[in-house]
């Protein structure tokens, strides 16, 4: 029988939200979850599953029943042949990769975290970079879902289509994701290389840079014309060896969140700030390779507040109101960086690039030792302007969405809502924030 704990404070990563759940379960099997599902039937009580706690939203919180998938955490299957992997929903995918790397296999595309679980990757709709590449979400080939009443779906595109097309990004509202089967790669290395240039620069050529890398992105830093951008692609150069750079990177971050702290008493030294770490790390090209899941990850080095949304292309207009935005009101200060990333459209229903290509525009707010910002007025106007483009933004991340919002921004919307409502017909598996996202 599954043992539940009283007094347990959830917090995510960035500790900007957090609760306390009535009772907090660690179930370590498929029945045990059934067991829990079965109380809050009987006791009517909400039930949240929560994984590696990264989102920087409330989306985790509840006050009823929380499941923490983390003991749920094992390869089960590789199949050499089709390059694919099932495992349970609760493995991180820091732990997947060496698991991987065992069999010469890897994952074609990964976020910038990797201590979050499969099944929280997917259902906040996590992404990365490369217009020939989806969000992490269409990896999936196969998954199992306990729906509230116990049952369990398995679904793929020949099996419960309906809810597969729905539950690649399910918000933790369809159900309880058991497993997931993910479409692999053979192993490879990537080469990264970043360089400097100038936002005029990498607007003016944004085709270009898409074409000559499979994955690019960039970083604008605000207040500053400046720019980083990032190449990253196959190669077959092994491992090189960049521990100056990685000493420099350390000790520039460490040295920016002491003058972002300082900032925080004179807030005019934050454009100062960013051209000055622009200088300080960004303006040498710098080369590193690797296997591709030590370069497309990285240390997450202190907490941060982020929106992040998906506008259809349209990169160079949004960015350039954002920027004029921020001249036009000199006393809205913005962190570095603003980083800019592209993905492939896909058929997921609550998919941000549902349908189309998108950009992904991502902003950050520093909270130096803790400490909180002035970052309102800041997210005010970049959601307004996000929204003048058509945007959508990432479910795992802040914003000020209503179901109104939803509806407009996804053709899709009421087909999932049809489909929650038919899996989940008592809402068990909502909280605050699916609230407002479905009523």
């Amino acid at each position: 029988m599954v043992h539940g704990h009283k007094g347990v404070r959830f917090q995510n990563w960035a500790r900007t939200y957090g609760c306390c759940p009535e009772m907090y379960y660690q179930p370590t099997s498929v029945e045990e979850v059934r067991e829990v599902l079965a109380l809050a039937r009987q006791q009517n009580k909400k039930v949240k599953v929560v994984g590696g706690g990264h989102s920087p939203s409330d989306i985790a919180c509840t006050d009823g029943f929380m499941i923490h998938m983390g003991k749920m955490n094992r390869v089960l299957q590789v199949n050499k042949e089709k390059k694919q992997v099932t495992v349970e929903a609760g493995i991180l995918l820091t732990d997947l990769h060496p698991q991987l790397d065992k069999h010469g296999l890897a994952l074609s595309n990964l976020g910038a975290v990797s201590d979050v679980t499969a099944g929280g990757v997917i259902g906040s709709g996590t992404h990365n970079t490369g217009i020939k590449h989806g969000i992490l979400a269409t990896q999936v080939v196969a998954l199992t879902l306990m729906t509230a009443d116990g049952a369990i779906l398995e679904c793929s595109e020949s099996s419960n289509t309906e809810v597969f097309q729905a539950a690649r990004v399910h918000l933790g509202c369809l159900g309880v994701i058991l497993t997931i089967t993910l479409q692999c790669v053979p192993q490879f290395h990537l080469q990264e290389t970043t360089f400097p240039s100038t936002l005029k620069e990498v607007l003016d050529n944004l085709e270009s840079h898409l074409k000559k890398s499979e994955y690019f992105r960039f970083l604008w830093f605000p207040h500053s014309e400046n720019v980083s951008i990032i190449y990253q692609d196959h190669t077959n150069k092994p491992p090189s060896s960049s521990a100056s750079w990685f000493w420099d990177y350390a000790v520039g971050f460490y040295l920016l969140e002491f003058l972002l702290w300082t900032s925080t008493f004179l807030p005019c030294l934050v454009g100062w700030i960013n051209r000055f770490f622009f200088w300080l790390l960004f303006t040498r090209k710098k080369e590193n390779s690797n296997l591709s899941h030590k370069i497309f990850t990285y240390e997450c080095r202190f907490k941060q507040h982020v929106q992040d949304w998906a506008i259809p292309e349209k990169t160079e207009e949004a960015l350039l109101e954002l920027k004029a935005m921020l001249e036009a009101h000199p006393k809205v200060v913005a962190h570095y960086p603003v980083e800019v990333r592209f993905t492939r459209g896909d058929d997921i229903l609550l998919s941000p690039c549902f349908q189309r290509d998108s950009c992904y525009m991502n902003i950050i707010m520093y909270r130096p030792y803790g400490k909180d910002v002035p970052r309102l007025d800041y997210w005010l106007a970049y959601e307004t302007i996000m929204k003048k483009f058509g945007g959508r933004p990432h479910w795992a991340k802040a914003h000020n969405c209503t179901r109104k919002d939803f509806e407009k921004m996804y053709p899709a919307f009421p087909k999932f809502c049809a489909i929650r409502e038919k899996l989940d017909p008592t809402g068990m598996f909502l909280n605050s924030y699916l609230e407002k996202v479905f009523y």
